[in-house]
């Protein structure tokens, strides 16, 4: 019984073990947060391609025009527009958006996140 009185918590390396696993993953979110917010950003602006009139008769020039200007409006810069694969067949139109984001986490170690996101619309 003496013995458990004696234990009183952690120790100081047992702490400091602790609190450089709480700043690493607050380092992690951090630095993926933004690609996240930039994603949801591409995301919105694909799926606001399906709520527009007429899309599946227009040129893969003009859409891309179309995402491009969107883009800009949602401040995404990181993104190019040329990258969206646009492919018209049968009344359908499919867009697709396949990139990667790479950021510094520290020193010469970087977080890479992929991003894959496709809308199929189709003619009415």
């Amino acid at each position: 019984m003496k013995g458990l009185q004696k234990q009183r918590g952690m120790t100081a390396i047992g702490w400091i073990i602790v609190l450089g696993l709480i700043a690493f993953f607050t380092l992690v979110i951090l630095r993926l947060t933004p690609l996240y917010l930039e994603y949801s950003k591409v995301s919105s602006v694909l799926e606001s391609l399906e709520k527009e009139p007429g899309i599946t008769r227009q040129s893969k020039v003009a859409i891309q025009t179309l995402i491009s200007r969107r883009f800009e409006i949602n401040d995404v810069r990181n993104v190019d527009p040329k990258i969206a694969v646009i492919e018209s067949r049968n009344g359908r139109l499919t867009v697709t958006m396949d990139y990667e984001r790479r950021t510094n986490m520290a020193g010469n170690i970087d977080l890479v996140v992929r991003f894959n996101k496709s809308i199929e619309v189709i003619a009415n």
